[in-house]
C-alpha cells in the first residue's frame, strides 16, 4: 500500500495532531489511499445503487469552489446514494470533503466551509442535498475537535503513543458520527493504522526474538486485504528486514538466526535470494578491502611518483576489469585515501 510510496503526507494538515501522525501516515501507498471504496459494503443497508449514479458538476462549473492551485484539477466529489435515496457514506465522501479542506492556507476555515455548501447546494438535490450537508457540518466539527485532544503522556518512541492517539480519535468519532459513517469514512484508514501499530508493539516486544517477531509480523501481513499486500510489502517487510537483521547483528546473533528470521518473515525463496545477496556483497567487500591494502603498500613505498601510478593502474585493472567495477572502485580510493568510512553493507 513506499517509501512510499516517503511519498506520506499530512493526513491531519489543519489540526495540531499533523505532525505527530504524519509519520505513520507516511508509510501509507498512495493506491490505498485513492482506491475505491464505493465498491464495498459497510452497512446492513441494501445499497443498491440507483441508475444513475449522483456526480458532480462540470469541471467549468466546479472552478469558481477550488483554490488558486487547484485550478486544474476535478473536484474529486464521486458521490452515491442507495436504493431508499440514502447516501452512500465511503471513502469518496470523504475525499470530497478532503478536496474542499486541503484548501487551508489559501482559504480560511469560514471560506472553505461557506464554499462547500454553496457547491452542495449548486451540484446536488433532495433528499441527498440535505444529508450531505448534515455530514459535512459534523465532519468540520469532528476535524476541528482534534485539536483540541491532548498528547499522551508517553514516549513518543513506543507504539503506546500512536496507539493512545488513535484510540482517542475513534473515541472522539463516536460523538459525531454512526457506526455505519464511521466505518465508511474511516474503515480504511483504520486498517492502515492498526496493522501500522500492530506492527511497532511486535518490534518493541523485548520478549521475542528476532525469529520469533519476523513470525507474528507475517501472520500480520497476512491478515491485511488481498489488494493491500502487494503495496505494503514494498514498504513495511523490507524495513522490517532491515530493522530485524540490525538487531541480530547488533548482538552478534548466528548466521542460522539470520535465516531463521528472514526465512519467517519472507519466505524461504526470498530467504535464499537475500543470502546469495549476502555473498555477493561480502566478496566484493573482500575485493574492495584486498585492494586497498595492496594499493596502500604501493602508495607507502619508495617508488618514484609515475611508478606508483603505474603500479597501481596496473593493480586496478588486474582486480577489476568491468569498467563499471573500475568506476566503483575509483570512488572507494577517494573516500579511503580521505580516511572515511567505504559505504559497503555490514
Amino acid at each position: 500500500m513506499q517509501q512510499n510510496r516517503k511519498r506520506m503526507l499530512m493526513i491531519f494538515a489543519v489540526l495540531i495532531f499533523a505532525v505527530l501522525i504524519a509519520l505513520v501516515y507516511w508509510l501509507k501507498p498512495n493506491s490505498i489511499v485513492s482506491s475505491d471504496a464505493s465498491n464495498a459494503t459497510h452497512s446492513p443497508l441494501d445499497q443498491v445503487e440507483s441508475s444513475t449514479a449522483i456526480a458532480a458538476q462540470a469541471k467549468t462549473g466546479a472552478l469558481a469552489f477550488a483554490s488558486a492551485s487547484q485550478q486544474d484539477i476535478q473536484i474529486n466529489c464521486q458521490l452515491k446514494i442507495d436504493g431508499s435515496n440514502r447516501l452512500i457514506v465511503n471513502e469518496a465522501t470523504k475525499n470530497c470533503f478532503e478536496f474542499f479542506i486541503t484548501q487551508y492556507g489559501e482559504k480560511d476555515i469560514q471560506q472553505i466551509k461557506t464554499d462547500f455548501v454553496t457547491y452542495a447546494n449548486a451540484s446536488y438535490t433532495e433528499p441527498l442535498l440535505s444529508q450531505l450537508t448534515d455530514l459535512w457540518s459534523r465532519y468540520m466539527q469532528y476535524r476541528e475537535q482534534l485539536g483540541n485532544l491532548e498528547k499522551p503522556n508517553i514516549d513518543e518512541e513506543k507504539a503506546g503513543y500512536y496507539k493512545a492517539i488513535f484510540n482517542n480519535m475513534k473515541n472522539l468519532r463516536k460523538k459525531f458520527f454512526s457506526d455505519y459513517e464511521i466505518e465508511g469514512l474511516f474503515g480504511i484508514e483504520d486498517t492502515y493504522n492498526d496493522y501500522t501499530i500492530a506492527r511497532m508493539e511486535v518490534l518493541d516486544n523485548k520478549k521475542l526474538t528476532e525469529a520469533e517477531k519476523a513470525q507474528k509480523l507475517q501472520e500480520l501481513f497476512k491478515d491485511l486485504p488481498e489488494d493491500w499486500k502487494e503495496n505494503l510489502k514494498q514498504l513495511s517487510q523490507l524495513e522490517d528486514l532491515r530493522k530485524l537483521t540490525a538487531e541480530i547483528k547488533a548482538r552478534g546473533g548466528s548466521a542460522e538466526e539470520l535465516h531463521q528470521m528472514r526465512t519467517n518473515l519472507v519466505g524461504p525463496e526470498a530467504t535464499q535470494r537475500l543470502e546469495i545477496l549476502d555473498a555477493d556483497r561480502n566478496q566484493w567487500k573482500g575485493r574492495v578491502g584486498s585492494y586497498l591494502t595492496e594499493r596502500d603498500s604501493i602508495v607507502k613505498s619508495n617508488m618514484s611518483d609515475s611508478a606508483k601510478q603505474s603500479a597501481i593502474q596496473q593493480l586496478r585493472s588486474k582486480n577489476f576489469s568491468n569498467p563499471q567495477e573500475q568506476l566503483r572502485i575509483e570512488t572507494f580510493e577517494k573516500i579511503h585515501d580521505e580516511g572515511r568510512k567505504l559505504p559497503l553493507s555490514d
